[in-house]
């Protein structure tokens, strides 16, 4: 597991472009056959990518949370971005399809995640936050989530947005997670842009295809910068930094929260004009 430990807005500030990369960015998240876990001290999260080939792979406790199984003081919610796969919570099995996620609680024991299909392996995200009570499993299918439609192609920004886990969907501690999906033609996300100190939020990027690239904004709204990425690659964002991106064409986004409330709507706003 990785450490990332969290920096101050006016140390961010004098990063070169390889230090931004090193504190924010997760470029590689689906391994075959491995566990890839990044430890944040933004709000002390865990996100990471499990992909199964082959064999089950079971999420153990680790030393750099000194748990003696992984949920003995965290939750995790779990999005499926590959092939079809299995996880297993306890003994109960949830399939899993491309983009179903599954929420698990504190005190689970044992997640095992297989693939249907070694060819085409699941490849799953899980995003993870400490939590104070037990809330039930709960998968919810991509399919079943009609979702919103925002934004228009006169602003290149026509997308629809799927809450998965928040207020009043599958309930949790503290983890908020949905997808949102640009349709073509469309490639801009969360702009008008905003900030929430109460909240560390994660994207992750997928739907990209080999040669696109994602340009994704941080910083203060008075200090921008940017970092370029490419399918299937996680930017951190701390409670103080925007988060917003382009891109060359249109993706899929997954964004998750943790912190102090979970509000959705709790932002912000970052006016156009505030930009630097």
């Amino acid at each position: 597991m990785e450490i990332r430990y969290s920096t101050h807005p006016d140390h961010a500030k004098t990063f070169t472009t390889e230090e931004i990369r090193k504190h924010y960015l997760i470029e590689e998240l689906f391994v075959p056959g491995e566990i890839k876990l990044v430890y944040s001290m933004e709000d002390r999260t865990i996100m990471g990518g499990i992909t199964p080939v082959g064999e089950t792979v079971s999420l153990p406790g680790y030393d750099e949370i000194k748990a003696d199984y992984f949920l003995q003081r965290r939750e995790v919610g779990i999005f499926n971005v590959g092939g079809s796969g299995k996880i297993t919570v306890d003994g109960e099995s949830f399939t899993m399809e491309n983009k179903d996620c599954l929420y698990v609680g504190l005190g689970k024991k044992e997640l095992l995640f297989t693939s249907d299909n070694p060819e085409t392996p699941a490849k799953f995200y899980l995003f993870s936050a400490p939590a104070h009570k037990e809330y039930p499993t709960q998968h919810v299918a991509f399919k079943e989530i009609e979702g919103n439609r925002l934004g228009s192609l006169e602003s290149a920004n026509d997308r629809v947005i799927r809450r998965m886990i928040h207020q009043d969907g599958i309930q949790s501690c503290q983890v908020v997670m949905g997808m949102t999906q640009l349709q073509t033609g469309s490639v801009w996300n969360s702009m008008p842009t905003h900030t929430h100190d109460r909240r560390m939020e994660v994207y992750l990027y997928i739907d990209l295809d080999e040669n696109a690239r994602m340009f994704h904004f941080m910083g203060e709204p008075h200090e921008t910068r940017h970092i370029v990425m490419k399918n299937e690659q996680a930017v951190i964002s701390p409670p103080w930094s925007i988060h917003c991106g382009c891109a060359t064409s249109n993706y899929t986004f997954i964004w998750a929260m943790a912190g102090e409330n979970k509000t959705y709507t709790d932002m912000d706003q970052v006016t156009m004009d505030q930009l630097r």
